[in-house]
């Protein structure tokens, strides 16, 4: 017989192996992009947490040189402390 006859006759069958192994694939990339998002957002929420250390870091600095009354209030906000004695005491805690 010739060569194209015998090309012209492959064929494939489809296995419970084949249905295996896609289910596999399939959990196992749902797992890795619930790991990577889980990641993502961690690392999100701990540099928010240091942004704030600094934010506070540097208007408690900035209060020890300027008083004004801008940066009260700006603080007020970032500690959630309304009189500004109690910021003050904040602010020589923090920084020493």
């Amino acid at each position: 017989m010739p060569k194209i006859y015998f090309e012209l006759m492959k064929f494939e069958i489809k296995t419970d192996q084949d249905r295996f192994s896609d289910k596999f694939s399939l959990s196992f990339a749902i797992s890795i992009i619930t790991f990577f998002a889980i990641l993502f957002t961690n690392i999100s929420l701990n540099i928010n947490k240091l942004t704030r250390y600094y934010e506070i870091n540097f208007l408690c600095r900035l209060i020890l040189v300027d008083k004004s009354q801008s940066n009260f209030k700006k603080l007020s906000k970032l500690t959630k402390q309304l009189k500004k004695q109690k910021i003050w005491d904040f602010c020589k805690e923090f920084s020493s």
